[in-house]
């Protein structure tokens, strides 16, 4: 029979022990005592281009867990924002395995953490500012972050592509009919080609983004990895080839689409667009 039970029938009360307190600090642990909640962010890699001893190699997937209010003090730092690595900084946070470096991080893979924690700490809800190809209105769009897919580009045998054993890529440029072998950009390859864009403005240089970009992604020229031939086919590549090359590269990049429908409010024209990253993306207002 309960305690309440007795007590409803006039039983006489059983003789109880004293409660024993607890010490004020092991009530705080046991109330204060959580876990931030994580998730499973799929990678459009799948894995499938980190090298054997890479903590990614076949991963499909990768845990991180949710923005907290400290990793909004990553994001709002003057010192971090000045450097230019808020970003990184946030995202090294996120990640629960730590062997997992953001610099070893393959572009595809480190927009879909960025798109994940984003979601994680603001919603899926985006709000852009967007200006209608057709009419040339401006106006605020919302984007769902939530709907964008993968682009895995597993066959890219179709884009006349052949990808080698030690996973770059051989393809032959329409014009010259020169072979190059390609490979794909990490977080490192984006912070360097960051840096000469940098420097070249900062030395009063003309601007070569295009170039720069090719000489990481070129690893090879016709079996030759001599970088002086590479130099000499990105300085001389024929406009056609490099629009080629660029769109190429593209198709066979693993990445998040990035790519939604946007709808003008004032004259109904609907096109797909890419969605623009802007300062609202993670300093929402």
């Amino acid at each position: 029979m309960s305690r309440n039970n007795e007590e409803r029938f006039g039983a006489p009360e059983a003789s109880l022990p004293p409660p024993v307190m607890q010490p004020e600090t092991a009530i705080n642990e046991q109330a204060f005592s959580f876990v931030v909640p994580t998730e499973f962010v799929e990678l459009p890699s799948r894995g499938r281009f980190y090298p054997e001893e890479h903590p990614l190699h076949n991963q499909e997937s990768i845990e991180i867990r949710y923005m907290t209010a400290k990793d909004e003090d990553t994001l709002t730092s003057s010192a971090l924002l000045k450097k230019g690595i808020a970003l990184d900084r946030l995202l090294q946070n996120v990640i629960v395995d730590k062997r997992v470096k953001v610099d070893d991080l393959l572009i595809g893979d480190k927009n879909a953490i960025l798109v994940a924690s984003r979601i994680s700490g603001y919603g899926r809800s985006y709000d852009v500012k967007m200006t209608c190809s057709s009419c040339f209105a401006s106006s605020e769009y919302q984007f769902d972050l939530a709907e964008l897919n993968m682009s895995y580009n597993d066959n890219v045998e179709e884009h006349g592509v052949m990808l080698l054993s030690d996973n770059t890529f051989l393809l032959t440029l329409p014009k010259t009919n020169v072979e190059v072998t390609l490979r794909l950009i990490t977080g490192a390859d984006e912070k360097a080609l960051t840096r000469l864009a940098q420097n070249r403005k900062k030395n009063n240089l003309p601007e070569s983004t295009l170039t720069d970009q090719f000489r990481k992604i070129i690893v090879a020229v016709n079996g030759s990895t001599n970088q002086s031939h590479i130099g000499e086919l990105v300085e001389n590549m024929p406009a056609a080839d490099s629009r080629y090359l660029r769109n190429i590269y593209t198709k066979i990049t693993p990445n998040v689409d990035l790519s939604q429908e946007f709808e003008c409010s004032a004259c109904d024209t609907a096109e797909e667009v890419i969605i623009p990253f802007t300062t609202e993306f993670f300093w929402p207002k």
